[in-house]
């Protein structure tokens, strides 16, 4: 192995360790947070053609796209869907339904966005711009969207020729935004809300008949380049470069015939770049930045991808999609797409049915269909599952492989006075070990931060990933990956528990080694990367919501403090 890629590797390996959280102290953050200086959660390019989008509200009754939006949520993944026509009422629709606005929250003198794609914090560092070529009333060239208001910004026009719609998904991360808050774990938030928007990008391909595949093979600077977000003289800082400046982090194709997309041509991605006319200046995310975290810029650059050639392979076996849920009723996948939230608080008497419970689950097991199609990785993660109150479980500790693969390599590594009994009624789970209920409250709150949301939910669990092998055999920049699986596992729970009249909430606040040392895992072999909890919720009722585009001709706010 190369030194550069020995350095890498260590980097890799020193930065989760140091940014783990443990029961004697917290990864390194903020002192203290001042919320009304926040960064601006929204950015836009001062002098970039603007676009604006169609909203769903928009879409005429009765029309195709109509009637694709009050398509059943539970038969998403189902065959024979239509396929819609790639124009701006389909793109419109995508990026609504994926990236957009859903509503805006108040709480007294306080006012913030909820968005589709879920947040760590609720601090959206994602962003997203579209490459367009040859679809009806767009110019070929690169968009950035803003969420805020529905509008495409144009920020390179592309002299090219397109016979045929072609359209291409990149995402950055505004890694200051997290990192205000989180400081340097919050490079991993970055890479978790890249898979949970990687995740709702997919499904909302899915409502248009469309396909969504991630272009392995561009590499971190292409990519840079591609997006522009590498003309730094375009990103001014009043004070740290580091607040103004974006990640490249994953290019999507769309593919619109309902196959998945062809490869795009890293050469051609460089030339449409180097000869793109640009336009627009970034808006200043943070103008009096407290803090600075070089870790987050050294593990970035450790972790980018170089350009590689598109690697064909067979994928691994994997079990047949699951089949439609008709017990769980027939909600509109646009009204549960656009109303998914993050629980606060959970009702702590409430208990879930084992058939919700094994519903549920048989959604986390990968197949070659929706949503986990978007990668070409296989599966490496595991679930283990901090089980409260489900009728006619046991409380206590579970096991969930999602594959046999998984199963074989994890098991060896778990203690050894685990039970690995199988679960009649709920396929693929194991319960490794029962507990008392006041002592499995106890550990779930403790093991993650001390909070009572983990202790209340139905279920908690944590997401195990295949860590020191999976680095081995890729490269650092798996790194992303493996955090970027967690996110789209978070995704489809998200979705699956509101489905079910629940609500989930994500949790990345957990004390990483306790949880490692309570399943008897040793070394860097297996780590858990991301938690998750499902109950059902307790709205505040002094929280009050606004529709997410009542007044798009009014500017929102673009800070403010949110709970």
């Amino acid at each position: 192995m190369p030194s550069r890629d020995l350095s890498e590797h260590a980097a890799v390996r020193a930065y989760h360790q140091r940014s783990k959280h443990r029961f004697e102290g917290y990864a390194a953050g903020p002192e203290t947070l001042d919320w009304d200086a926040q960064p601006a959660p929204f950015r836009h390019f001062e002098g970039a053609p603007a676009i604006r989008l169609p909203l769903l509200a928009d879409v005429p009754a009765g029309n195709a796209l109509h009637q694709a939006l009050q398509r059943p949520f539970v038969t998403l993944d189902a065959a024979g869907a239509m396929v819609l026509p790639a124009d701006l009422y389909g793109i419109g629709a995508l990026l609504q339904l994926s990236l957009g606005v859903t509503a805006w929250k108040s709480l007294g003198p306080d006012r913030w966005a909820v968005r589709a794609n879920p947040s760590s914090g609720n601090l959206h560092p994602t962003e997203a711009y579209l490459l367009v070529a040859g679809i009806e009333g767009l110019e070929n060239g690169l968009y950035h969207y803003r969420p805020e208001d529905h509008v495409l910004e144009l920020r390179a026009r592309h002299a090219v020729e397109a016979s045929t719609p072609r359209l291409a998904i990149t995402l950055t991360s505004v890694i200051w935004r997290e990192a205000w808050k989180y400081g340097e774990r919050a490079f991993r938030y970055c890479q978790l809300d890249i898979g949970h928007a990687v995740g709702t990008l997919r499904y909302a391909a899915a409502v248009l008949g469309w396909r969504l595949q991630e272009q392995a093979q561009v590499g971190s600077a292409t990519l840079a380049r591609l997006a522009g977000v590498d003309r730094l003289e375009e990103f001014p800082a009043q004070r740290l470069p580091d607040t103004e400046r974006e990640e490249a982090e994953i290019l999507l194709a769309v593919g619109f015939s309902g196959a998945a997309p062809a490869p795009l041509a890293v050469t051609e991605l460089r030339t449409l770049a180097q000869a793109a006319r640009w336009y627009g200046v970034a808006s200043c995310i943070d103008r009096h930045p407290l803090y600075r975290w070089p870790i987050i810029a050294e593990i970035a650059a450790a972790t980018r991808r170089e350009d590689a050639p598109v690697v064909s392979c067979k994928p691994p076996p994997l079990p047949s999609p699951a089949q439609p849920r008709a017990q769980i009723g027939a909600i509109a996948v646009a009204e549960l797409l656009s109303n998914r939230r993050s629980a606060q608080r959970f009702d702590r008497s409430h208990s879930m049915s084992l058939a919700c419970f094994a519903a549920l689950l048989a959604r986390l097991r990968p197949t070659h269909n929706l949503p986990w199609d978007v990668f070409d990785d296989s599966p490496r993660l595991a679930l283990v599952l901090f089980v409260n109150r489900v009728e006619g479980l046991t409380p206590g500790l579970y096991l969930l492989p999602r594959t046999d693969a998984l199963l074989t390599r994890l098991k060896p590594r778990l203690a050894k006075h685990l039970l690995f009994e199988p679960v009649p009624g709920v396929e693929g789970l194991l319960r490794l070990t029962e507990m008392e209920p006041v002592a499995l409250r106890r550990i779930s709150r403790s093991l993650h931060c001390h909070q009572d949301i983990a202790a209340n939910a139905c279920f908690a669990l944590g997401m195990l990933a295949e860590f020191d092998e999976t680095l081995q055999r890729q490269g650092p920049a798996a790194y992303r990956g493996l955090h970027r699986e967690a996110g789209l596992i978070g995704q489809v729970l998200y979705l699956e528990a509101e489905a079910h009249g629940l609500r989930g909430t994500g949790i990345g606040c957990f004390f990483d080694d306790p949880v490692h040392e309570l399943l008897g895992l040793q070394g860097d072999a297996w780590q858990s990367l991301y938690h998750f909890t499902v109950g059902l919720p307790v709205p505040d009722p002094r929280i009050e919501s606004a529709p997410a585009y009542a007044r798009r001709d009014t500017p929102e706010p673009t800070g403010g403090r949110h709970p």
